[in-house]
């Protein structure tokens, strides 16, 4: 709130210009005061204001992470779920990602467990052939979509990095996530400028994504908390495997400050066998 303070001049002036000024001051604070409501309602600079999320996260440090990853091909809907936390600062995460009762062709799959580091995804419980003990790397930069896709949940860190390529982006207006005000954004961004704006941590994931995808351009709604945090986003891609394949993919992140410890796994604990498709 910002306060205006005015001197009274007291001198020769009489009463009507004494009135004459108040009644001037008076209308020049509503209007000030209509501005900031306007402003309020209207931030300035949206673009800006969505691109700088990923900054803020890198000095906000960590925070808990709820994933949903919904896809849609030829009639048939899934959702895959994940959990877990992600450290901005140091550029890590682990997420235990949850399948659908028929997402691997079986009644029941145990969860995944997800380790994210710049350049690599690690998973344990992977299926396919791989022995329940032991851990797949896969480079991250090697994948089609960067991962955005592959893991069943788009890494928190590229999600929030992805935002550095907003072409154009409109605020809806405030809104409420999990119980906290948000402001509500709404737009597009290019994964290619992502690329060449992102930290080094998730920039070659990003470029082999802009070339992966068939559309390079991403439609997003973004919730931002009063200090500029992100507290949601949801990305819709279009991927082709086997067809045209619709994902809408949302991040929810809380708990900001929480502790968040990643250890990989030792080099005898990965699986070098072949994986089954």
């Amino acid at each position: 709130m910002v306060v205006h303070q005015h001197r009274r001049r007291r001198g020769r002036a009489g009463g009507a210009v004494l009135a004459l000024g108040v009644a001037v001051t008076m209308a020049a604070m509503s209007g000030c005061a209509a501005a900031d409501k306007e402003d309020a309602r209207h931030p300035a600079d949206p673009v800006a204001t969505v691109r700088g999320a990923a900054d803020l996260l890198a000095r906000t440090g960590s925070a808990q992470a709820r994933t949903a990853m919904e896809m849609a091909t030829g009639g048939t809907r899934v959702t895959i779920r994940g959990e877990g936390g992600v450290d901005f600062k140091n550029r890590m995460g682990q997420l235990l990602v949850m399948l659908p009762a028929d997402a691997a062709g079986k009644d029941e799959h145990r969860p995944i467990t997800e380790l994210l580091v710049p350049g690599a995804l690690y998973m344990k419980n992977r299926g396919a052939g791989v022995p329940a003990d032991k851990w797949v790397r896969v480079d991250t930069t090697t994948l089609a979509d960067g991962n955005l896709v592959t893991g069943g949940a788009t890494d928190p860190l590229a999600a929030a990095e992805l935002l550095r390529g907003v072409q154009e982006a409109t605020y809806v207006g405030e809104t409420e996530v999990a119980g906290t005000k948000v402001r509500h954004y709404r737009g597009t961004t290019d994964i290619g400028q992502a690329a060449k704006k992102a930290s080094p941590a998730v920039k070659g994931a990003l470029e082999a994504a802009a070339k992966g995808f068939s559309k390079g351009t991403v439609p997003f709604d973004v919730y931002l908390d009063e200090e500029g945090r992100l507290r949601k986003v949801r990305h819709r891609f279009s991927y082709v495997n086997n067809g045209v394949i619709d994902v809408s993919s949302t991040t929810l992140l809380y708990g900001f400050g929480t502790p968040v410890t990643v250890v990989l796994p030792a080099t005898g604990d990965i699986y070098a066998g072949k994986i089954a498709e």
